[in-house]
């Protein structure tokens, strides 16, 4: 009989599923596991939160770890995983030489959630008002550490086929230690849809998403400051609801019923809130990855105004689940024309229906993405030869990485 294999996720912070896509993301990733079998240990150096999954329900033991603490020298050696799956980079910086030092046999899977070099770069050229180009990456340290800790790992599974093609082309990855896997949903069947509410049940527009998320934070003091004002000048009967998870006081200022700019704050059923709403506004100036709260709005039947960061490799040749457009003004506009118009309105809602069932059901990738870890698992070896880079730096960084984290465990005795 086979033994059972054991996979230690090394988590950013615990999954929330209802704050955030990155949560989401997560699930999706566990289920998969759960799916072939896999025994799961979710580890984390964050704290506990209120909204956190409760991860037994899920069959997932859960551990806490501590940064530069050679205790984890010991766990991760007696849990001896066959796969060891980073949450973000800043995780297979801390903790990837440990694995590698103390179970040099396990597979080493990066889950990128997003470029991050990429977003910090176009918030840093937004803020300092100038064109974003792919070569102002090449400057950037955020872009350094994340490429290094891509080299590093055996394999690292990408969001955005934008950011597969950058990474392939602008930073020479090698596209055998990356993999395209995207959110993975089940599809949309007739007899859901049959249930959304329609048209004429639905009202005002929407905004949703997580506010320790910069990119967030400035889409909604875009829309309060540029395009809110025009939408409600053409349509004073609406009201945008603003919802996300942790509203800072900044955020929640923002609020002013009497012009129909709502804040809300935290939805306790995000899909309930999307699936009311008539349209979803996102007006994002800079971000990466795809995103969770358009994809959302997918699912729940509601049509879409968002921007060209916004759509970025999430719809392919297909059309939008609404209107694309960067300029406040013509922004606005084609909301409100979303808003009032039933059939452009339903042609757009099919659209987002139809992007889901065609780019991101989890039978389309699960048993590529299964097949590929099966594969490298029995061949890492080989593998590990052909990635000349990654070996190099793993050798410097176990080498730098460790005694630096020693010097800071000792320090804090």
């Amino acid at each position: 009989m086979d033994q059972v294999q054991k996979i230690l996720i090394i988590g950013f912070v615990w999954p929330e599923p209802n704050s955030s896509a990155a949560g989401g993301r997560m699930m999706q990733l566990i289920s998969l596991f759960r799916a072939q079998g896999f025994r799961i240990t979710f580890a984390s150096p964050a704290q506990n939160s209120d909204f956190m999954v409760d991860l037994d329900e899920y069959e997932v033991d859960k551990k806490s770890i501590e940064l530069n603490n050679s205790s984890f020298d010991l766990f991760v050696k007696d849990f001896n995983p066959d796969i060891v799956l980073f949450d973000r980079f800043m995780m297979e910086e801390q903790f990837g030489w440990r694995v590698a030092e103390n179970c040099p046999d396990a597979l080493r899977i990066l889950d990128t959630e997003d470029l991050h070099c990429l977003r910090l770069a176009r918030q840093k050229a937004f803020k300092e008002n100038r064109i974003f180009t792919t070569s102002n990456l090449l400057s950037e340290d955020v872009a350094k550490r994340e490429i290094a800790s891509i080299l590093r790992c055996d394999l690292s599974l990408i969001i955005s086929e934008f950011e597969m093609e950058l990474l392939e082309s602008v930073f020479k990855i090698d596209k055998g230690l990356l993999h395209y896997l995207p959110f993975l949903l089940e599809p949309i069947k007739i007899a859901k849809v049959q249930k959304l509410p329609l048209f004429e049940e639905r009202k005002n527009f929407i905004f949703i998403g997580n506010f320790l998320h910069e990119p967030n934070w400035n889409a909604v003091q875009y829309l309060k400051e540029s395009i809110w004002p025009l939408i409600k000048k053409q349509l004073p009967e609406a009201d945008l609801h603003v919802y996300g998870a942790y509203p800072s006081q900044k955020v929640l200022q923002l609020h002013k019923p009497f012009e129909g700019f709502c804040v809300k704050g935290r939805a306790i059923d995000a899909q309930n809130v999307v699936r009311n709403a008539r349209v979803v506004l996102a007006p994002l100036r800079f971000g990466a990855g795809i995103k969770g709260k358009l994809l959302e709005a997918m699912q729940c039947g509601t049509p879409s105004v968002t921007t060209t960061i916004g759509s970025e490799s999430m719809h392919g040749n297909l059309s939008w689940n609404g209107f694309i457009v960067d300029k406040p003004s013509f922004f606005a506009d084609k909301a409100v024309q979303l808003y009032q118009d039933e059939i452009i309105w339903l042609k757009a809602q099919q659209s987002g229906m139809e992007i889901v069932n065609k780019r991101y059901l989890k039978k389309i990738f699960a048993d590529d993405f299964v097949k590929k870890v099966n594969i490298l698992q029995s061949n890492l070896e080989k593998h590990r030869l052909t990635n000349f880079m990654g070996a190099m730096l793993q050798h410097h960084t176990l080498n730098s990485a460790k005694y630096m984290s020693r010097w800071i465990e000792a320090k804090n005795k």
